[in-house]
């Protein structure tokens, strides 16, 4: 993560968010390996991983390039990377946004629900651009929750699945970021000079107790106050929220989810 913000999930207890993370993890790293692996990479490339959350994705990479390349895995929070004993991995607990790497050193950066965080965005993107080596890759997945919505269960919880939507689009834009940033990133990204790059745009009707419904209920409790304080969603609206996450008979996008895959 980027210091550059107050991250929502800074003050979360250990073991509740290094589940939550997990859950991510679970989740989006299949997909996340697919999108990476179409860039080609192979043994020997220099990869940098933002945000490296519970380590799990910059653990992969450095399976896939081998003892020849490395992995830079960076965030503002390594409590959770702190384990990592693979050779070919350097754990760097930075703000992003003022880590001093060399310019164009890496074959592929990645970053996964970070720029989301960031309220100067526009500037870790650019020195993501900066770091890549000419030819290099960068693969960026960013939330949407302006696709979230309520889709079927009872009436009355669907209501508050809907206010605490707009609980969380008030904290973000109260921190100064945006929470639609995924939908937007295709068209921030067009202003590089880029050889290729392809958009991926995921938003599944999902059920109660599937695994993203499970992790937003882990967010919602560990957001409940910052929820409220926005004026919202009351205690009632989360408690509802989370019995909906929970109740297999319901449906909802919780959020959709824009992959870029671009090739400097």
């Amino acid at each position: 993560m980027s210091g550059s913000t107050d991250y929502i999930f800074s003050n979360t207890q250990n073991l509740k968010e290094l589940e939550r993370l997990q859950a991510i993890e679970q989740i989006f790293d299949q997909k996340t390996r697919e999108r990476i692996l179409t860039t080609g990479i192979t043994e020997k490339w220099q990869c940098l991983e933002v945000g490296a959350g519970a380590g799990a994705i910059a653990k992969w990479l450095a399976t896939v390039i081998g003892d020849s390349g490395k992995v830079i895995a960076v965030d503002l929070d390594t409590r959770f990377l702190a384990k990592i004993q693979s050779s070919n991995i350097e754990v760097l607990e930075a703000d992003f946004c003022r880590l001093a790497l060399e310019s164009q050193s890496f074959d592929l950066i990645h970053a996964r629900c970070l720029l989301i965080h960031i309220r100067d965005f526009q500037l870790a993107l650019s020195k993501m651009v900066d770091l890549l080596k000419p030819g290099g890759w960068l693969v960026i997945e960013e939330p949407d929750f302006s696709a979230a919505k309520a889709i079927a269960g009872d009436s009355q919880m669907c209501q508050s699945v809907d206010q605490v939507n707009l609980a969380i689009e008030k904290m973000f834009a109260d921190r100064g970021t945006d929470y639609a940033l995924g939908a937007k990133l295709p068209e921030i990204l067009q202003k590089y000079d880029w050889q290729k790059l392809s958009v991926e745009n995921d938003a599944p009707v999902s059920p109660g107790r599937s695994g993203i419904a499970k992790m937003m209920k882990m967010s919602a409790m560990q957001l409940t106050e910052k929820y409220i304080a926005t004026g919202k969603a009351s205690y009632s609206d989360v408690d509802n929220y989370c019995l909906f996450a929970e109740d297999p008979n319901t449906q909802a996008i919780y959020h959709a989810t824009v992959g870029v895959i671009a090739q400097k």
